[in-house]
C-alpha cells in the first residue's frame, strides 16, 4: 500500500485520520468503512478507483484507527458523524462528493443522504439497505424484543463487556473470526464465549484475506482499542431520540445497493422483504438498482474486490 497517501486533518472539533490517493485529479469518491474495520477495508477500491480518474478517500471514521477517539457514546451520534463528513468535505474544497459505505459505514451513508443530500452526488450502499426509523419504539427495545438479547448490537450495549472479551480471546482471533465468518442470518453472541472462540482451534482466514491483512488491523485496534468502534451501537437510542425530525422522509440521492446473497443483513428477518418488496424503492425513490451478488457474505469490498470497484465505477459514470 506505498502508493496511498496519508494525512491527518482537523474536522468538526477532532483529527481525522484519511488515506487517498488521486489527490488534484477527477471527482472525488469518499468511502465509509464499517465495524470492525479501518480504512484499510478500502484499499482495493481506493488503487483501482484512482487508477480510473477519481480522487479516492477513505478514512478512519471517528474513534477507530489513527482518528481520535471521544471516550463517551454520546459523542458518536449521526449528527456528530455527519458533521466529521461536512468538515471533511469542506475541508477537501468541493461541493459534492460520490460517496460509497459499507456496514456502519453504510448506516452512516445513509443519514448522511437524509440529513445533507445536497452534499452528494450518488451514493453506492454495500450490504446495508436504507433502515427508515420506526416512530413507536426504541431500536435497541425493538431489537431485543424481536431478536433476543444474544442479538451482537444488543450484546455491544454493556460498557466494557466486549472489550473484556476481545481482550480475552486476542484481537486477531477476533477479526479473523468476524471476517472470515460467512453464516447467515442475524448475529448471534451468547454471553460465555459470545465469539465462539476455542482455546488451540485454528481460525482460518478465507482466500481474499491474509495475515498481513489480519496483523495490520489487529495492530491498529490494540493501539486504539474497540470502545470507539462499539459507541456507535452504544448511541442508538441517542440517533433515535435527535432524528426524530426526518421520520418518514425519503432519501433523494442517486442510489445503487450491491449486497451478497450470504449476507448476515441481506439473510435477517425481513431485509429481502423490504429490500424487493416495493418499501426500499418507496423510501429510496431515486434508487437506480439493486444487485444480490450469488454466493457474497457481509465483506463484499474485500470479498470481491474488483466486482465491487466496477460496480462503482459503472454507477459513477452515468453522472
Amino acid at each position: 500500500m506505498e502508493t496511498i497517501e496519508h494525512r491527518h486533518v482537523k474536522v468538526n472539533g477532532i483529527t481525522m485520520h484519511i488515506a487517498e490517493k488521486g489527490k488534484g485529479q477527477g471527482p472525488v469518491i469518499l468511502f465509509l468503512h464499517g465495524f470492525p474495520e479501518l480504512w484499510y477495508t478500502w484499499r482495493h477500491q481506493i488503487l483501482d478507483l484512482s487508477s480510473r480518474g477519481y480522487h479516492a478517500i477513505a478514512p478512519d471514521l471517528r474513534g477507530y484507527g489513527d482518528s481520535e477517539a471521544p471516550p463517551l457514546p454520546a459523542s458518536y451520534t449521526m449528527l456528530h458523524l455527519a458533521g466529521d463528513l461536512v468538515g471533511l468535505i469542506d475541508y477537501l474544497g468541493v461541493d459534492q462528493v460520490f460517496l460509497v459505505a459499507h456496514d456502519w459505514g453504510a448506516m452512516i451513508g445513509w443519514q448522511f443522504c437524509l440529513l445533507r443530500p445536497d452534499r452528494v452526488k450518488a451514493f453506492v450502499s454495500l450490504s446495508v439497505p436504507f433502515k427508515p426509523r420506526n416512530p413507536k419504539m426504541k431500536p435497541v427495545a425493538l431489537m431485543r424484543a424481536f431478536l433476543g438479547e444474544e442479538y451482537y448490537m444488543c450484546r455491544f450495549q454493556e460498557p466494557g463487556y466486549i472489550e473484556s472479551e476481545i481482550a480475552r480471546c486476542g484481537t486477531a482471533k477476533v477479526l479473523k473470526k468476524i471476517l472470515g465468518d460467512k453464516k447467515p442470518g442475524p448475529p448471534m453472541m451468547p454471553k460465555e464465549n459470545p465469539f465462539g472462540i476455542f482455546p488451540g482451534v485454528e481460525i482460518s482466514l478465507p482466500p481474499w484475506l491474509s495475515e498481513e491483512d489480519i496483523n495490520y488491523c489487529a495492530t491498529k485496534f490494540n493501539q486504539r482499542g474497540f470502545t470507539g468502534g462499539l459507541n456507535y451501537y452504544r448511541a442508538l437510542d441517542l440517533n433515535w431520540e435527535l432524528t426524530a425530525a426526518w421520520t418518514n422522509v425519503q432519501v433523494q440521492v442517486p442510489v445503487k445497493f450491491v449486497v451478497g446473497d450470504a449476507d448476515m443483513v441481506y439473510t435477517s428477518p425481513g431485509i429481502k422483504e423490504y429490500v424487493h418488496g416495493g418499501g426500499f424503492k418507496k423510501d429510496v425513490p431515486l434508487l437506480d438498482e439493486v444487485v444480490v451478488m450469488e454466493g457474497v457474505g457481509h465483506f463484499i469490498n474485500q470479498e470481491k474486490a474488483q466486482e465491487i470497484s466496477s460496480h462503482i465505477y459503472d454507477f459513477f459514470n452515468k453522472f
